[in-house]
């Protein structure tokens, strides 16, 4: 079956991180990311009870909604599902991308992270929306990820027939190396929620990919 490409604009995508909003707002934070440029919200929460997953879930998606920016989640279909999250994003040992896309139906959207110029190949015959690619550089928020590099990065542009999303220690000071492989997507992390003024991080950000990449966004 063909998947039709959604219209997504996947240029800023910010990535929430349970340790660096550790005693933060959540909501707060969010809300000043969005405010700041983020094209997409995802909520990832590796130790948290379901509980209160669907809580804070609950709480983004109105923030998204209210700005018109897609609400995504990570790993967990079932709270994806409960909130009406705008789509699901899964690993590679998560639940198979086949398996989520007949749960969640073809109207959402379904992302897919990717390490390997082969598992890039391997995506394209995937129902699925974005792959995420990485990591680009050294990152601390994900204890497994193995750094690809900006060469691999350029491969998997050229190889896969979905948009990249490159992620992976991806911040202001080397967003230019990024952008520079022709890759119009960063997810972002650290960036963003590693200091207290996330919205003037996250326009930081917005305002270095509108004037390296020479084109409107967001």
């Amino acid at each position: 079956m063909e998947i039709k490409m959604k219209s997504i604009d996947l240029s800023l995508y910010v990535i929430t991180d349970e340790n660096l909003l550790k005693g933060r707002n959540i909501a707060d934070a969010v809300e000043k990311a969005v405010q700041g440029g983020a094209t997409v919200v995802q909520y990832r929460a590796k130790n948290k009870n379901s509980r209160d997953m669907y809580t804070e879930a609950v709480v983004i998606k109105k923030i998204c909604d209210r700005y018109k920016i897609p609400f995504i989640i990570n790993d967990r279909v079932d709270i994806a599902l409960a909130v009406n999250a705008d789509g699901v994003h899964v690993g590679q040992n998560d639940l198979d991308v086949e398996v989520v896309r007949r749960i969640i139906g073809f109207d959402k959207i379904l992302g897919l992270s990717t390490k390997t110029i082969k598992q890039v190949k391997e995506a394209n015959n995937l129902p699925i929306d974005y792959i995420g690619f990485g990591s680009i550089f050294s990152t601390k928020t994900k204890n497994d990820a193995v750094k690809a590099g900006l060469e691999k990065l350029k491969e998997a542009l050229k190889l896969s027939i979905q948009p990249v999303v490159a992620i992976g220690g991806i911040n202001y000071d080397n967003v230019d190396q990024v952008l520079q492989t022709g890759c119009k997507n960063i997810a972002v992390v650290s960036a963003v929620f590693g200091s207290e003024d996330i919205y003037r991080n996250t326009k930081s950000l917005k305002e270095k990919l509108k004037s390296t990449m020479g084109f409107k966004i967001g």
